[in-house]
């Protein structure tokens, strides 16, 4: 019984959904334990800034080109051969690693050496000491793209293939590397220990999941031969890598103008960025990433009514889970802030921007989760040119108003411009879907995001009252204090909400009900 279970934990879109958000869940709080280590270690000052402005070179390589080939790209031509014939399907797959590995050898090396100059572009506000760190950390992780790009298409391989279990785990390992980088490379050689940790993360990505695509018979081969398929893969991934290219431009342009404003603005940008995409990460981009074979599949019979349920289906999940969570996020954003940076160099300033610059984050926390299945529903009808016009539209309006609000309101500015950016880009992209595709299930989507809409809110007031009953019991001023405070009213929160859910008969809590019946009724029969 618990191996059936497994497999289609392993092998089925639900399953892959629960596998992905659970070592999406285990990666993010590595990824709190990381940024906590980060701020107790360094506060945010200039070295955090260094650190971080240090991402944006490997970051413009690898996310431009790589994710650019895999997530719009590889995965449905994979599909569509696999079925076909799997021995070409894998040639496919080899052809595609030999030329993306030889080419992001050859950008790392330009990069690596005019580094200087580009570094001092990026971050105009840096100089002397904090410069040369930043140059230095950059032209370290330059060498982690090199087994992410490695990594990553033997991922999209397992994602095709519907191999969610390694694929899944990654992350996990590559967070743990970069805790060994700041635990302990950072003893060893200072600063520099945390890009060897980026690294260290990358070769961990990698080697976790080798054993699982072997086992699906891939066999690495030495393959240059241009195919049809091939070239669908390029074809294909032309507009997502300007789409993409545009993007890392935007968060260059942000980083600029970050490094203009207070010490500690790209530190608290970063890391009030990293708490918003926690919800994202394990709930919008896990079941889009799950998903999206699904769409795929549908789309490759001809079965519109199919994608669309499934379309349906998944976005009201999506509600059901984000919209209260973006509600208790807004309310709770100094406690959350507090109790998982508030600890050695990170003081109560920190917190306070920090918190007021996640609290605009937490605005567009909807359109963000949207965002990524949405994009996946256009790949998987192999157009990858849509997302891109409304991606270079919103990311327009997020370099002007990151321009003028960032004068106005310093960090907390560019999180603002961030956010309309992102709910213009949703808007977008749900509107063409809808035009493109013709009724999605509209008035199921609709009585849902109505009926979350006010749970969410009246379960947000309940939020909102504990906390001022707390703030009167407990002492404030300590950690336990902050702790008890955000957790009690969280917890009355999620309660409320969930009763309410059942008394107004939200259809979501039945999906949930029936999931759990599904795959947790056999575990204790067992």
């Amino acid at each position: 019984m618990l191996s059936i279970i497994w497999k289609k934990l392993g092998t089925t879109v639900t399953g892959g959904a629960v596998l992905i958000t659970f070592f999406t869940i285990i990666s993010k709080i590595l990824g709190l334990v990381r940024d906590r280590l980060l701020a107790s270690y360094f506060g945010a000052g200039s070295m955090l800034d260094s650190y971080y402005a240090a991402f944006k070179l490997p970051d413009l390589v690898f996310n431009t080109l790589v994710l650019g080939a895999l997530a719009a790209a590889f995965i449905p031509v994979f599909t569509r051969s696999w079925f076909r014939n799997k021995k070409q399907a894998f040639l496919l797959a080899n052809t595609l690693l030999n030329y993306l590995v030889v080419f992001i050898l050859l950008i790392s090396l330009v990069m690596y050496i005019f580094a200087p100059k580009l570094v001092s572009i990026i971050t105009p506000g840096f100089s002397g000491e904090v410069l040369m760190q930043t140059i230095t950390l950059s032209r370290i992780m330059l060498l982690s793209i090199i087994f992410f790009t490695i990594s990553n298409v033997i991922g999209g391989i397992l994602n095709s293939l519907k191999r969610f279990f390694t694929f899944s785990l990654a992350p996990v390992f590559y967070n743990l590397g970069i805790i060994v980088g700041i635990t302990f490379f950072h003893s060893i050689w200072g600063i520099e220990g945390l890009a060897w940790g980026v690294v260290f993360g990358s070769v961990l990505h990698l080697l976790v999941q080798i054993p699982e695509v072997l086992k699906v018979g891939y066999r690495y081969s030495f393959n240059w031969k241009i195919t049809g398929s091939v070239k669908r893969v390029f074809k294909l991934m032309i507009p997502r890598t300007i789409g993409l290219a545009a993007s890392q431009v935007n968060q260059l342009v942000i980083t600029g103008i970050a490094s203009t404003l207070a010490v500690g603005s790209i530190a608290v940008f970063n890391l009030a960025n990293n708490l918003q995409s926690l919800p994202t990460s394990i709930f919008g981009v896990s079941l889009a990433i799950a998903v999206f074979p699904a769409f795929t599949e549908s789309l490759a019979r001809n079965d519109k009514s199919d994608f669309k349920r499934t379309f349906s289906l998944n976005l009201r999940r999506l509600l059901f889970l984000i919209i209260p969570i973006s509600v208790f996020m807004l309310l709770l954003r100094a406690q959350i802030v507090r109790v998982i940076l508030g600890f050695g160099n990170f003081d109560w300033s920190d917190t306070y921007y920090t918190a007021q610059t996640l609290g605009w984050f937490v605005v567009s926390l909807f359109a963000q989760s949207l965002i990524p299945m949405l994009a996946r529903s256009f790949y998987a009808l192999e157009d990858t040119k849509t997302p891109v016009y409304i991606g270079l539209g919103a990311i327009t309006l997020n370099i002007v108003g990151s321009l003028y609000l960032g004068k106005l309101y310093g960090v907390e500015g560019l999180a603002m411009a961030f956010s309309f950016a992102a709910i213009v880009n949703m808007l977008g992209l749900l509107f063409v879907l809808r035009f493109r595709m013709g009724n999605l299930d509209d008035k199921k989507i609709v009585n849902s995001l109505v009926l979350t809409s006010i749970n969410s809110v009246l379960a947000g007031t309940v939020v909102y009252g504990c906390l001022q009953i707390m703030a009167d019991l407990v002492n404030m001023r300590t950690f336990i204090g902050v702790f008890t405070q955000g957790l009690v009213a969280g917890l009355a929160g999620i309660i409320i909400y969930i009763i309410l859910s059942v008394i107004t008969s939200c259809e979501e809590v039945v999906i949930v009900k029936r999931f759990m019946m599904k795959y947790l009724k056999p575990l204790v029969k067992k």
